[in-house]
C-alpha cells in the first residue's frame, strides 16, 4: 500500500515557524504578482540558473562582480539593475543561457527562509501548474505551499494558486490528503474563481497596487495556465534554480 503525503499551505512566510509539515518535504514557493510568474518565465526563455538573494547588496555585489541582476523593491527597478520584476523583462535573447541574480520586496525572501533548513524548494505560478504537479507527484515527499504575502500579510493571488495546485494534488486519493484549513480555505478561493480567473482576481489589493503603477499588463500572462514546462528547483550545492527538467 502506497503511503499518503500531506499537503499544507502556509498564508504568509510569517506563519512558516508554525508549519505542521517538518519531515520529508519540498517547499513549493508561490507569488503570482510577480516573482515566481516571473522565474518561470525566465526559464521558458531560456536562462541558464537563476541565483535568488534576498538582500540588496548582496545583489550589488553580484553586479559588481559581471552578473546580469534583476531587482526591485516596492515596484521599483533599483538604480544599478539590469530589469525588473515583470515576467516580459525576461522575454528577451539577452537572458538566453545565462545566470540571472534576482532580489525582490517578496519572493526571494520567501525562497530564502524557505531554504534556511535544508527543505527542498520549487518555484510554482499558475503558467507552469500541471508541470509542477507532475514533478511533484515523482518525489516521495510531502508538500508544503509557501505564499510570499505581502510584506508577511495575505493576499489573494498566492492563496487563489495555493488552491489550484492543491485541487491537482489532492484529485490523487490514494496518495494525497490534507488536515489544513489553510488548503480548505484555499481550495474554496480556487472553485469559486477559477472559471473566471482575471475577474476573480480583481479583487486582490496587490492587483490594484500594480495598476497604480501602470505595471498590470503582466496579468493576462500570469494567470495563463500550463504555457510553461520549466519547474526551477533550488540547488542546495550552488544555491541557484535550475529547471528540474534538465537534471542539474
Amino acid at each position: 500500500m502506497n503511503e499518503k503525503y500531506t499537503v499544507e499551505t502556509c498564508f504568509s512566510p510569517a506563519l512558516f515557524p508554525y508549519r505542521m509539515t517538518t519531515e520529508n518535504y519540498v517547499v513549493v514557493i508561490v507569488d503570482i504578482l510577480r516573482a515566481t510568474t516571473s522565474v518561470n518565465a525566465a526559464f521558458d526563455n531560456g536562462v541558464e540558473a537563476i541565483i535568488p538573494v534576498a538582500e540588496v547588496e548582496k545583489a550589488r555585489k553580484y553586479k559588481h562582480e559581471g552578473f546580469l541582476v534583476a531587482s526591485e523593491r516596492e515596484g521599483k527597478t533599483l538604480d544599478f539593475a539590469d530589469f525588473g520584476n515583470s515576467a516580459f523583462n525576461f522575454m528577451t535573447p539577452e537572458v538566453r543561457g545565462k545566470t540571472l541574480v534576482y532580489s525582490t520586496t517578496n519572493g526571494t525572501q520567501a525562497i530564502e527562509m524557505a531554504v534556511s533548513n535544508g527543505a527542498d524548494a520549487v518555484i510554482g505560478s499558475f503558467n507552469n501548474l500541471e508541470a509542477l504537479a507532475r514533478w511533484i507527484e515523482k518525489q516521495e515527499q510531502n508538500v508544503l505551499i509557501l505564499c510570499s504575502g505581502f510584506k508577511n500579510k495575505f493576499c489573494i493571488e498566492d492563496a487563489f494558486f495555493a488552491g489550484a495546485l492543491a485541487e491537482r494534488l489532492l484529485d490523487n486519493h490514494s496518495r494525497y490528503a490534507s488536515v489544513c484549513d489553510s488548503v480548505t480555505v484555499s481550495l474554496d478561493m480556487w472553485r469559486q474563481g477559477k472559471g473566471n480567473m482575471l475577474q476573480y482576481i480583481e479583487k486582490a489589493a496587490h492587483r490594484e497596487r500594480l495598476k497604480q503603477r501602470q505595471q498590470d499588463d503582466v496579468l493576462q500572462y500570469s494567470f495563463t495556465l500550463n504555457n510553461v514546462s520549466a519547474v526551477p528547483f533550488y540547488d542546495k550545492a550552488t544555491g541557484r534554480l535550475y529547471d528540474a527538467n534538465m537534471n542539474k
